[in-house]
């Protein structure tokens, strides 16, 4: 599985917030794959939810981002599949946990109840932190 790949999705209500977070992951020292949308025209989230979650299958990407208006549509289309753990942050500190204890491999975000700097912010930690496992992965283990 590509390391450095990480791929990106929005609606359209989160189209601005992904442009910004592309550039993100590129300071970051990844790849994104853009999964889409292309504009600011009205879509339906599932859509980019269901192409994002494909990359992640087929190995095209090893980990996700993904922004509507309030980021729940995003985490209920992605999490409606068994290998994927989407998690749905506000701060730092939920991104961080999400990835130690929850071994979430789909960071998703509100842009319309988050910042640009706090976006930023949990992208560069949901990429920077590891899976604690010991007692965690019996945890997540039940989950799929």
């Amino acid at each position: 599985m590509p390391h450095n790949i990480i791929a990106i999705g929005s609606d359209h209500a989160g189209f601005a917030l992904k442009t910004i977070l592309l550039a993100e992951i590129a300071s970051l020292g990844s790849q994104a794959l853009d999964v889409g949308t292309t504009d600011e025209e009205s879509v339906d989230y599932p859509d980019f939810a269901n192409e994002l979650i494909a990359a992640l299958k087929d190995g095209r990407a090893r980990r996700g981002v993904l922004v509507c208006g309030s980021g729940i549509g995003m985490s209920i289309a992605a999490n409606r599949h068994p290998e994927i753990r989407a998690a749905l942050c506000h701060d730092v500190e939920g991104a961080r946990l999400a990835r130690q204890h929850n071994d979430a491999n789909v960071l998703v975000l509100g842009a319309r109840s988050t910042s640009a700097d706090v976006a930023r912010q949990c992208l560069a930690v949901f990429l920077d932190t590891e899976f604690e496992a010991g007692r965690h992965a019996r945890r997540v283990a039940k989950l799929g």
